[in-house]
């Protein structure tokens, strides 16, 4: 069941969207549609755990155990492939429960995942011995996979996206949380590019070393330069403001595709503003990764 979840992705389209804007300022603009890979698991999501599922299945655990805030599309997407692998699933949630769920965890909780939760003063020790231990008392042997899936087993998955780009381009442009799919892709760039990382989260600077971090722990090098773009938070992670949303109701109904506020609405504004402002250089090709997510209606509630 594992490896046929796997090998079940093909290399996913790259739409080319067409706008004034793009027109005026002479950019050529493709989004890289990694949201289609599957339903419940997709863009990067599914690729930072392809290689942790392989390890845990190699391993034979039959948990998995990660951690994520209560609209973690992380935390949406393990449950998700949890089931679908056949592996027990176990979600640390930041913060005290609130009922009813709200729908990234009664989604979670209906994939039989296991929901326990951690004051923010224990979260923010949830990388610390103690608080791994009290959790391997609790819930026995597990695989563990951090927040966000970020660790040296998701750079090779999302170092695959670059292969699947079959167009020549100059900037590639990624939403960040944790730095995982921004570092994998970093390690397959091709030479003369540049890579953009934007911040979901208020403060965002700390992701460049979480970046080079992980870049460190796989012993790989950057294969192009890159930044953390910090500007385009709107207020810090899942928080959102009505000029985002009236962004996100625009770019839906301009180019009819779906786009969810939390990561790739927040990249895609930014990249429109950048572009409006002449941060890029006539004839720039820009790609930017959708990774998919939950998405907001108007009434405020969430849809797939």
């Amino acid at each position: 069941m594992l490896l046929t979840f796997l090998l079940k992705h093909s290399p996913t389209p790259l739409q080319k969207l067409d706008d004034p804007l793009f027109e005026e300022k002479k950019i050529h603009f493709y989004l890289k549609r990694d949201d289609l890979i599957h339903e419940a698991v997709s863009g990067n999501k599914w690729r930072k755990l392809k290689y942790n599922l392989e390890e845990a299945q190699r391993l034979g655990k039959k948990t998995l155990l990660t951690f994520g805030g209560a609209f973690s599309n992380h935390i949406y997407a393990t449950a998700a492939a949890g089931k679908l692998a056949g592996f027990r699933t176990v979600g640390i949630i930041r913060g005290e429960e609130h009922l009813p769920l709200n729908p990234t965890l009664r989604f979670a909780q209906l994939q039989e995942m296991e929901l326990h939760y951690l004051s923010r003063s224990e979260y923010r020790e949830k990388k610390s011995e103690e608080v791994i231990n009290q959790l391997k008392t609790t819930f026995g042997d597990f695989y563990l996979i951090p927040e966000g899936g970020s660790n040296a087993l998701a750079l090779p998955g999302c170092a695959e996206i670059i292969p699947e780009i079959e167009v020549d381009f100059d900037v590639f442009a990624c939403a960040c949380g944790t730095g995982g799919t921004l570092a994998g892709v970093l390690t397959a760039m091709p030479s003369g590019t540049k890579a953009l990382g934007f911040s979901a989260l208020k403060g965002g600077e700390f992701l460049k070393g979480e970046v080079e971090s992980l870049l460190s722990q796989t012993k790989a090098q950057a294969a192009s330069p890159w930044e953390i773009v910090t500007d385009y938070h709107f207020g810090g992670y899942a928080k959102a403001t009505p000029e985002l949303l009236a962004f996100k109701d625009f770019f839906e109904t301009q180019f009819n595709l779906p786009i969810e506020p939390v990561y790739t609405a927040k990249m895609l504004y930014g990249l429109f503003d950048m572009i409006r402002n002449d941060a890029f250089p006539i004839g720039t090709t820009l790609i930017a990764l959708h990774t998919g997510g939950l998405q907001v209606n108007k009434a405020g509630s969430y849809r797939k």
